[in-house]
């Protein structure tokens, strides 16, 4: 049975637990696991665990932890048996409070008015507080879908790029291809004309040889000078 609880202390769900400590609903379950199969008492309502502050303290101590959870928890565990095996200061504290309330009427409507006022302004910081996180989750929620946004935006850029390359690299295929049957045709085409020029070269030889051979011949067997002159055109 749990003594460290004081009276009228306010109890908190694992959904606004996991708010204030600032964790996922499932991690607080977790933690609740682990401190309890190491010792902790919880308050329960059936199944349900009823958190207080100090177990708020205890979960913030997991979180926060570089050791560990076990281990941690077994320390959490030891220093709730201490505040449950002497509880002496919960009650001091409150024994010295109301020993020291005023005993005047009007001193003690004095006191009781600036704890209203505290409670109001408590309160109106409470209100304030809830305003900013339903504030901050919109706007963690437009984030996420920003992020969504640009993230799909940046995948379809990225899709669109690779096409442009692809189609880039296919035409620059292509145009290489061209080139090369260009060039082929121009060789051949090329190779086609030397080789008609060697055989016209090869056609000048040989009438250029057959002329020469006429000559010597018509030289080395010489009759009037005008039998040479014509063996010379001959043929």
């Amino acid at each position: 049975m749990r003594r460290d609880i004081q009276p009228n202390e306010r109890a908190f769900s694992s959904k606004e637990v996991a708010e204030e400590v600032g964790i996922a609903t499932p991690t607080v379950r977790k933690y609740g696991q682990i401190l309890e199969r190491n010792g902790y008492e919880f308050l329960k309502d059936g199944d349900r665990r009823i958190f207080v502050q100090s177990d708020i303290e205890s979960l913030i101590a997991l979180r926060d932890t570089v050791k560990p959870l076990d281990d941690t928890a077994k320390d959490l565990v030891s220093l709730q048996k201490e505040r449950i095996e002497d509880p002496r200061g919960t009650e001091v504290a409150i024994s010295d409070t109301y020993e020291s309330l005023p005993q005047d009427p009007n001193q003690l409507k004095e006191v009781l008015m600036f704890v209203v006022n505290e409670l109001a302004a408590t309160r109106e910081m409470n209100a304030k507080l809830t305003n900013d996180m339903a504030e901050l989750k919109t706007t963690v929620s437009r984030l996420q879908q920003d992020h969504h946004v640009i993230s799909s935006t940046i995948g379809n850029s990225a899709q669109k790029t690779n096409v442009k390359i692809e189609k880039l690299t296919e035409q620059q295929k292509n145009y290489y291809e061209t080139m090369l049957q260009q060039e082929q045709q121009k060789s051949e085409l090329l190779q086609k004309e030397i080789q008609s020029m060697r055989e016209e070269q090869q056609k000048e030889w040989r009438s250029q040889n057959d002329f020469n051979s006429r000559l010597e011949e018509a030289v080395q067997r010489p009759k009037d000078k005008w039998s040479l002159f014509f063996s010379l055109f001959r043929k």
